[in-house]
């Protein structure tokens, strides 16, 4: 552990505030930061005050404008180093958010390749941030539309993809011409250190200043409610609960800012009676059990056709007791530890709510202890068939339950999917084309992320992210959304050296 802590920069004890890799002098709580693996403190870490908080967007906004004047290819360069630092220090990073947030390491490692390719992808994008030229009613006007750098930034992460996220905002930030600060949540707090200090260093070795990419750790009470409420933040993007959502969103709103949102999910799998079993059930184990269920994409709804369930319902109990849980470091491991005690006792309850509903639990759900169990919240992946309407189905419980839910006719099943209050990810699994199309046509799925053939989770960067309904409205990654993080500017110029009006106006 001390060799990686070096490797990647890693203090015994830690601050909370970073202005680019520089360490700040904090006077907040002393926390600890724990293994999910097996709950030992690795290192100790002083949260940041409100003096901190200050000296960081002080900081952020002197470098921002700065940073705005570079062009934007030059601001590309920048991030693609930054992503040749990530590749240098992947197995590291990988490592250590599997440490940290217990998912396995090729789950640890793979996050550091989607953080990868976002920078790979915000490159190409330095260089394609189109405005749009259209025709004035006017002779002899041009107009035109432009995008421009909008300020320091705010970024609040949770715990289950502390690198990833950060990336999505981070990167089409800094191409965008923003400065960056990151509150990330306080289970995953020395992975934002190391990957802030990854691509502090290499901004600071390219002539920038390292305020461009800051680190505030605090409770979301504290760090979180001053974020939203400072107007000197002109958005603040936020993944993690509903509930955090509807505090973060009302504060930003309430200054007329602006907030993107990245909230829960509870995401639905429709299985046809024409699909490939296989194919369905190798979906399914990465979807309901990869980051051990606690992923906003997890699969948590199977929707399963009557003629085809009992026989699915079978290969799924089958599947999940092969399934290997233990350390996530180990190989062949499948499935490492929830992210504490909390996420554990919120399983529990959960399942008791299903049992008193009349839901069944099929397989699994006990809490596992004793010998590579010990310190760690493992648990066992749960498979329940349920009744849709069952009150615990329409809220999003963060550990590995699988519903399975009956259906006759692909309209019925489109509406369970959809009476979800989340509409976040979704996936139906057919070879009927009809049926693919209605699923994905304006009748079919109403989540922000609709597939064919595959599961809800482990979605590209190339496409936007994000979902509807009590999910946020929010979009990260790619496509288009770099322009949530630029101010969007009309333009008229008159060359003609006459005064004309729009709409035929005479004003003389």
């Amino acid at each position: 552990m001390e060799n990686l802590f070096e490797r990647l920069g890693i203090k015994e004890w830690e601050q909370g505030a970073l202005i680019g890799s520089n360490r700040l002098d904090c006077r907040g709580r002393v926390v600890e930061a724990k293994s999910a693996v097996d709950g030992k403190c690795l290192c100790k870490v002083r949260q940041a005050d409100a003096a901190a908080y200050e000296l960081v967007v002080q900081a952020a906004a002197q470098a921002f404008v700065r940073w705005r004047d570079v062009p934007a290819p030059g601001r590309g360069e920048v991030v693609r180093r930054i992503g040749q630092a990530f590749r240098e220090h992947k197995k590291e990073l990988g490592r250590l958010i599997s440490i940290e947030t217990g998912k396995i390491l090729a789950e640890g490692e793979g996050e550091v390749q989607e953080a990868i390719d976002m920078c790979d992808f915000a490159v190409g994008q330095s260089r394609m941030l189109y405005g749009y030229s259209m025709h004035s009613e006017r002779p002899g006007h041009r107009m035109f539309e432009q995008y421009h750098p909008l300020g320091p930034v705010g970024v609040i992460t949770a715990f289950n993809f502390p690198v990833a996220v950060w990336s999505w905002n981070a990167m089409l930030a800094l191409i965008a011409g923003d400065a960056v600060i990151w509150k990330p949540s306080g289970k995953a707090v020395l992975s934002a250190i190391a990957a802030n200090s990854l691509a502090a260093r290499v901004i600071a070795a390219c002539g920038h200043p390292e305020g461009l990419v800051d680190v505030v750790i605090g409770p979301g009470e504290d760090i979180g409610e001053r974020m939203s409420a400072d107007t000197r933040l002109p958005l603040v993007s936020a993944t993690g609960s509903v509930e955090m959502g509807r505090r973060v969103g009302t504060r930003v709103l309430s200054r007329l800012g602006k907030p993107l949102l990245e909230l829960g999910g509870n995401n639905a799998v429709i299985v046809s009676a024409g699909a490939d079993p296989g194919l369905v059930v190798r979906a399914v184990l990465f979807g309901a059990l990869g980051t051990s269920g606690q992923r906003c994409t997890t699969i948590r709804r199977l929707i399963v056709q009557n003629s085809i369930f009992d026989e699915l319902k079978e290969l799924l109990i089958g599947a999940y007791k092969g399934v290997k849980i233990g350390n996530p470091l180990e190989e062949g491991v499948l499935m490492g530890p929830l992210i504490d005690r909390e996420a554990v006792a919120a399983m529990e309850r959960a399942l008791e709510e299903i049992k008193a509903g009349g839901g069944k639990v099929l397989y699994g759900g006990e809490v596992l202890s004793g010998g590579i169990y010990d310190g760690g919240a493992y648990v066992r992946p749960c498979l329940c068939e349920v009744e849709s309407s069952l009150p615990i189905v329409g809220k999003e419980t963060f550990a590995p339950i699988l519903y399975l839910i009956r259906f006759e006719t692909l309209d019925q099943a489109i509406g369970i999917n959809n009476e979800a209050p989340q509409g976040l990810s979704s996936s139906i699994f057919t070879n009927d084309l009809r049926e693919s199309e209605l699923f994905l046509s304006s009748r079919g799925s109403d989540c922000g992320i609709a597939n064919v053939n595959i599961g809800t989770s482990g979605a590209e960067i190339g496409g936007a992210f994000g979902g509807e309904k009590q999910s946020g409205g929010g979009r990260e990654a790619g496509s288009d959304a770099w322009k949530a993080y630029m101010r969007r500017q009309t333009c008229t110029i008159n060359w003609s050296g006459k005064r004309e009006l729009a709409q035929g106006m005479e004003f003389d």
